[in-house]
Formats: structure tokens, C-alpha cells, sequence
């Protein structure tokens, strides 16, 4: 085929191939505020997993993108110019996955699963998850402990002891002075996340893995009888996973479809495929 005629082709089979990514692989998510910082900052781009929680459960220590639920105040959002081309724009990013999120769109990291006893705050003032305080080296800016907790309000550390509903999550941000979060919206449902947030792809100097901290490691299975009501025996303990095994289910399809994109182009005439000197 003629450059003319190729290229266009190309070009709606790179899109059709951006939307089924999009839709069932990977997505990217545009950081809009600080509850997330320093691990997020404003501006970041990160890539999610869609498929990764439809094979397994959440674990405690990663990243997740969800809806929030009704209960959930949403978060402001930089409206932008409301005009015909920006709407055109943003309907484009949307199918392609580059858009900024919507304003019941939440990033929190995942502190404790269904079953889970979830506190604040042990005598070293950390948050303790099945009696055990976690040591959180990515936490920026905590919320004071000289703050009463008060209903509907996330500005204090500590809040009561919570047993996390079968099916749901505690997520929290790493920016906690200004995180609104489980503490005094409550856990999300599992059903509600739409991934896990397991790479920083943009700015490019901010490149890094969205990996589980070592804190997250050994905590105890949660015992019967606990405030709330328990499930009547202990479950497993939700560990760390092993890095990144989850991520790379995404990877397999994508690589089988550029590998059988580029056997394809193999089978065209040498004329051309051969530059012209």
C-alpha cells in the first residue's frame, strides 16, 4: 500500500488498539490533588491494572484507583474550559485513557481487607492493623494526634477501632493531613475499584514501581470475636504479594499482539517494507 493509504490504516488500528487496552488492560490516571503525596504528586501520570484484581484480591499495601461511594464527598476538580473543543478533547482522552478523573474518582493506598481489625493509634502513635503498628515510610505530612476525632472529619490521627466488612477495603492516603479517606468516610467496596496503580509513567524523571512497603509483611490474621462482629475464626493473612506477579498477566496480551503485528509486516513484500535511499 501506498505511505497515503498505510498510514491512515495505522493510524485507526492504533486507536481501535489504544480503546480495547483502555477498556480491559491498562489506563492511565492523571494525579488532580496532594492526598497521595510524596508518593503521587500533582501532575504524575500512573499506569493501573484492570485485570490484575479480577484473578485475585486487593492486598494490603497497594495502590488502588476506585469510585467512590455514595458516602464519599466527591473531590473538586479543575473544571477547564467548558467549550465544544475541549469537550471533543476530553471525550477522545476518555476512550483512549489519558483524561483527568472524574470527581468520584479516588487514589488511596489499601491499609486493611475484609475481616481486618483497623486502629488509631498504639503508644508510638501509628495506625495498627490486627494489633500490629504499622512502621509507614511513606507517609507525608500525618495528621496531628492532639486533634479529637470528630465525625465526617479526617483532621485527626486517631479514630476507633473498625473491623472492615467481608468485601470490602480501608484505604487511606499518604498525604494524611489532608487525605479524606476511611477514617471518616468508610471502607470501599471491593466491587467499586477499577485497578491497582502499580507504575509512575509520566514526568519521566519521576518514573518509578508502585511497590508494597515491607510494614505490610507479617501482619497477624484477624482473630474472632472482635468489635463489630467477626467471621467466628481467623483468615489467612493477606501478605505481600510477589512483586509485580500480577502486573505481568497484563503484559502477555500486548506483547502476543505486537509480536503478531510485526510477523505480519514480516510477510510483505521486500518493496515495501525497504526505505528508499
Amino acid at each position: 500500500m501506498p505511505l497515503w493509504q498505510e498510514l491512515p490504516l495505522l493510524l485507526i488500528v492504533a486507536f481501535c488498539l489504544a480503546v480495547l487496552i483502555r477498556s480491559f488492560l491498562l489506563q492511565a490516571f492523571f494525579i488532580p490533588s496532594g492526598s497521595m503525596e510524596n508518593t503521587l504528586l500533582v501532575g504524575d501520570r500512573v499506569l493501573v491494572n484492570k485485570i490484575v484484581y479480577d484473578v485475585r484480591d486487593p492486598k494490603r499495601g497497594e495502590v488502588v484507583v476506585f469510585r467512590g461511594p455514595e458516602a464519599w464527598a466527591p473531590q473538586p476538580v479543575d473544571g477547564g474550559d467548558p467549550g465544544l473543543f475541549n469537550k471533543i478533547g476530553r471525550t477522545f482522552g476518555d476512550l483512549i485513557g489519558v483524561s483527568r478523573p472524574g470527581a468520584k474518582d479516588f487514589i488511596k493506598r489499601v491499609i486493611a481487607v475484609g475481616g481486618d481489625r483497623v486502629s488509631c493509634c498504639d503508644d508510638q502513635g501509628r495506625v495498627m492493623v490486627n494489633g500490629k503498628g504499622l512502621d509507614e515510610p511513606y507517609i507525608y505530612d500525618n495528621s496531628p494526634l492532639d486533634v479529637a476525632p470528630a465525625a465526617g472529619e479526617c483532621r485527626s490521627r486517631q479514630f476507633a477501632e473498625v473491623v472492615v466488612p467481608p468485601g470490602e477495603l480501608f484505604v487511606m492516603g499518604d498525604h494524611r493531613g489532608v487525605s479524606q479517606d476511611a477514617r471518616c468516610q468508610g471502607p470501599i467496596p471491593v466491587d467499586n475499584v477499577v485497578g491497582r496503580a502499580f507504575v509512575i509513567v509520566w514526568p519521566q524523571d519521576r518514573w518509578k514501581n508502585l511497590s508494597v512497603p515491607d510494614t505490610f509483611d507479617g501482619i497477624p490474621p484477624p482473630t474472632s470475636g472482635g468489635a463489630g462482629g467477626g467471621s467466628g475464626a481467623p483468615l489467612p493473612s493477606q501478605g505481600s504479594p510477589l512483586p509485580g506477579k500480577g502486573d505481568i498477566v497484563v503484559t502477555m496480551p500486548i506483547f502476543a499482539s505486537v509480536l503478531f503485528l510485526a510477523r505480519s509486516r514480516r510477510g510483505l513484500p521486500d518493496r515495501q517494507r525497504r526505505l528508499r535511499p
